[in-house]
C-alpha cells in the first residue's frame, strides 16, 4: 500500500506536466482553432534558453525562469501569430494549411534550436529546489506539491476566463465564425494573440519543468511533449477539466504500472513498452475509440496545399524541370566511390517521400507517420533475406508495409484533417517505440544488397543504377496514377468528397487505394535506404526527425510533384554532404513552410503562379518623325 502511494505521488508529478501541455494545446485550439504541432519545439526551445542563461551565462534561477515563461514566451506566441498565421486567417485558410504551417514553424523551431545549441546532449537545471517531507513511511517532495499548484491555478484560471465572461463569449465567438465576430466588433486580433501567448506560456512551463528529468536534446524533450498530444485528444480538444484529469490519471497509471512484472515473452517485452510509452498507447486508443473529434471548421483534405492554380504544366517546363533531374540523378555514375556512397540515399529518400505525394498531393490525406511505413519495409526485408535471396525479400517488405498501410486506411476512411494526420502520427510513434526500440526484433539485423539475374549489385555503381532503376518506376506508377479515369477520381475526391461521392465515386475505396499504394512505396524506399547504408537504423525512421520533417519538406516542393519530392531529397543529401550535419535542411524547409500562407499550392508551384499573373508589358506604339514605328514597353 505504502508503495502504491509512493508511485501514484510520483505520477502525480509526472502528470501534472503532462496536464500542463494539454491544456496548453487546448487553449490554443478553442481560441484560434490551430491545433499547434510546433508546442513541443517551442517547448524544448525556451528550456534551451533556459539552460543557456543558467549554465552558461550564469544568470539566477529566480530570474530565468520567469524572464522565459512570462517575457520570451508569450511574446513568441505572440509574433509567431502576426507573422504567420494571421496572414493565413486573413485570406481564409483551412485548418488544413493551418496545420501544416504549424509543422513547418516545428520544422523551422527544431532547426534553429540545432544550429544554435548542437545535438549533444545537455543537463538542464531544475526550476525548483527539491525538498522532502517525511509523513509517516510516505515521503512527499516539494516540487510534485509546486506543480499540481500550478495545474490547479492554470485550470482554474483558464476557466474562469473561457467561461460566462466577456472573454469567454468573444472566445467562442472567433472560433466559431470569424466573420461574423468580425462584424460584431470583436478584436479578434486580441484573442488570437491572448490564445497563442498562453498557449507558448504553457508550452514553455512543461519544457522548463520536464528538462531536468530528461536529457535535453532537440528531439528527445520534442518528442516527449508530442506524446502529451494523448490529453487533448482525450479531451476531445474542449475540455479543460478532462484535459486535466486526464493527465493526472495517466501520469498515475504509468507510474503504477511498474508494479506490474510479468516473466513470460513476448508479454514481459511488451509490458516493458507499455510501461515507458503508455501516453503513446492512449493517444493511439483514443484516436481509434473516439468517433470523432471536436474539430473547428471543415476538417479540410490536403487540396489546401496542392497546386490547385497550376493544375496543368507546360510542356517546356516539364522537359525542363524532368532534363534537370535526370542530368543530377545520373551525374553521381560518374563519382568516385567514395563520393558515389554519400550520394545514395537520394534515390530511396526520393522513393520516400514521393509515396507522400501520392498520398497527400493526389489522395488528399494527410500523414504523420510515413517513416514508419519506410522503417517497416526495411526491416521486414532485412529479416526476409537471411532466408530468400534479396530481390525477392524487397518484394516481400514492400508487400509487408502495404498490408500494414491497409490496416492504417481502414481507420482513415471516416478521418481526415486534424484527426488523420494525429492518427498517423499516433501510428508511427507506436510502430517506432515497439517495434523498431525493440531489441528482441531489431538485434542482430543484417542488411545485405541483392542481386539480379546472378548479377551482384554489392557495387556502389550497380547498385546506385538499381536504385535510379526503382526511382524510375516509382515515377511512372505516380504518373499513371495522375492521368487517365482513375487520376481524375482521385483529385475530384481530394478537391470535394462530397461532390465525388455524389458522382458515385466511393470514397473509402479510393482512400484504402492511396493508402496502400503509398505504403508499398514507402516500403521500398526503406528498404533502399537501409541497403544504401548496409545496416537497419532504427533513427533513421524516426517519427519526429525523419516523419514530419519529410512531409513538410514535401508540401514546401509542392504537395501534388513529384518532381518537387526528387528536388526535396536531393536538398536533403545535399544540406548533409555540404554541412556534415545530418539537420542541416531543417532551417531552409522550416522557413518556406511557414510563407505557405503566401505560396498555398508549395513554393515551386507559387513561385509559376506569380510568373504567370504578372501584369502583361504594356506595349505603347508611336511614329517618329520620320514616319517610321517606335515601339515602347514598360
Amino acid at each position: 500500500m505504502l508503495l502504491t502511494l509512493q508511485l501514484a505521488l510520483a505520477g502525480l508529478a509526472f502528470g501534472s506536466v503532462a496536464a500542463l501541455s494539454g491544456i496548453g494545446l487546448v487553449v490554443t485550439y478553442r481560441a484560434t482553432g490551430v491545433f499547434n504541432l510546433a508546442h513541443g519545439a517551442v517547448a524544448t526551445f525556451i528550456a534551451y534558453v533556459h539552460w543557456e542563461l543558467v549554465a552558461r551565462q550564469g544568470v539566477p534561477e529566480v530570474v530565468a525562469a520567469p524572464l522565459c515563461v512570462l517575457v520570451l514566451a508569450p511574446v513568441l506566441g505572440v509574433l509567431g501569430y502576426r507573422a504567420v498565421f494571421r496572414p493565413l486567417q486573413q485570406r481564409d485558410a483551412t485548418p488544413a494549411e493551418a496545420l501544416v504551417t504549424t509543422l513547418g514553424l516545428f520544422v523551422l523551431v527544431v532547426g534553429l534550436t540545432t544550429v544554435l545549441w548542437g545535438n549533444s546532449a545537455k543537463r538542464a537545471p531544475s526550476v525548483f529546489a527539491t525538498a522532502r517531507w517525511d509523513v509517516g513511511d510516505l515521503t512527499i517532495r516539494s516540487d510534485t506539491v509546486v506543480q499540481l499548484g500550478v495545474v490547479g491555478l492554470v485550470a482554474i484560471v483558464l476557466a474562469v476566463l473561457t467561461g460566462p465572461t466577456r472573454l469567454g463569449a468573444d472566445v467562442r465567438a472567433v472560433v466559431d465564425r470569424r466573420e461574423l465576430a468580425l462584424l460584431s466588433g470583436v478584436d479578434v486580433d486580441r484573442v488570437n494573440e491572448l490564445g497563442w501567448a498562453i498557449g507558448t506560456t504553457l508550452s514553455a512551463i512543461t519544457g522548463l519543468l520536464l528538462a531536468p528529468g530528461l536529457s535535453l536534446t532537440p528531439y528527445g524533450l520534442t518528442l516527449v511533449v508530442l506524446e502529451t498530444f494523448a490529453i487533448p485528444v482525450l479531451a476531445r480538444l474542449s475540455s479543460l477539466g478532462v484535459a486535466t484529469v486526464a493527465g493526472l490519471a495517466l501520469g498515475v497509471a504509468q507510474a503504477e504500472l511498474s508494479q506490474v512484472h510479468v516473466t513470460a515473452e513476448p508479454f514481459a517485452t511488451a509490458l516493458q513498452g507499455l510501461q515507458s510509452n503508455l501516453l503513446v498507447v492512449a493517444l493511439l486508443g483514443g484516436l481509434l475509440l473516439l468517433p470523432s473529434l471536436r474539430e473547428v471548421g471543415d476538417a479540410g483534405t490536403a487540396r489546401s496545399f496542392s497546386s490547385r492554380h497550376v493544375r496543368r504544366t507546360s510542356l517546356r517546363r516539364s522537359a525542363l524541370l524532368y532534363g534537370t533531374a535526370v542530368v543530377l540523378l545520373a551525374s553521381p555514375l560518374t563519382y568516385p566511390a567514395e563520393q558515389l556512397r554519400q550520394a545514395q540515399a537520394v534515390p530511396g529518400l526520393a522513393v520516400v517521400l514521393v509515396s507522400i505525394v501520392v498520398l497527400t498531393g493526389y489522395g488528399g490525406r494527410i500523414s504523420l507517420g510515413q517513416a514508419g511505413f519506410a522503417g517497416l519495409g526495411a526491416l521486414f526485408f532485412a529479416k526476409l533475406s537471411t532466408g530468400a535471396p534479396e530481390l525477392i525479400a524487397l518484394v516481400g517488405g514492400m508487400l509487408a508495409a502495404g498490408a500494414i498501410g491497409v490496416l492504417t486506411g481502414y481507420p482513415a476512411i471516416r478521418r481526415r484533417g486534424l484527426f488523420l494526420a494525429l492518427t498517423t502520427f499516433a501510428v508511427g510513434v507506436t510502430v517506432s517505440r515497439f517495434v523498431f526500440e525493440s531489441p528482441s526484433l531489431t538485434a542482430g539485423v543484417d542488411v545485405n544488397r541483392p542481386s539480379l539475374f546472378g548479377l551482384s549489385l554489392a557495387g556502389d555503381h550497380t547498385f546506385y543504377a538499381f536504385e535510379l532503376v526503382c526511382l524510375v518506376v516509382a515515377l511512372l506508377v505516380v504518373r499513371n496514377l495522375r492521368s487517365g479515369p482513375l487520376g481524375r477520381a482521385l483529385v475530384a475526391a481530394r478537391d470535394s468528397e462530397d461532390g465525388a461521392r455524389a458522382s458515385g465515386l466511393d470514397i473509402g475505396r479510393l482512400t484504402l487505394f492511396t493508402f496502400t499504394i503509398s505504403s508499398v512505396m514507402a516500403g521500398l524506399g526503406g528498404a533502399l535506404l537501409a541497403q544504401t547504408a548496409l545496416a537497419f537504423e532504427s533513427r533513421a525512421f524516426d517519427p519526429v526527425s525523419s516523419s514530419l520533417v519529410w512531409f513538410t519538406a514535401v508540401v514546401v516542393f509542392g504537395a501534388d510533384s513529384a518532381a518537387g519530392a526528387v528536388l526535396a531529397s536531393g536538398l536533403f543529401v545535399a544540406m548533409e554532404l555540404l554541412t556534415g550535419t545530418s539537420d542541416a535542411a531543417l532551417l531552409p524547409i522550416g522557413l518556406l513552410a511557414v510563407l505557405l500562407g503566401r505560396f498555398p499550392g508549395g513554393v515551386l508551384n507559387g513561385l509559376v503562379a506569380l510568373r504567370r499573373t504578372a501584369p502583361a508589358p504594356v506595349v505603347v506604339r508611336q511614329l517618329s518623325p520620320t514616319g517610321k514605328a517606335l515601339v515602347a514597353r514598360r
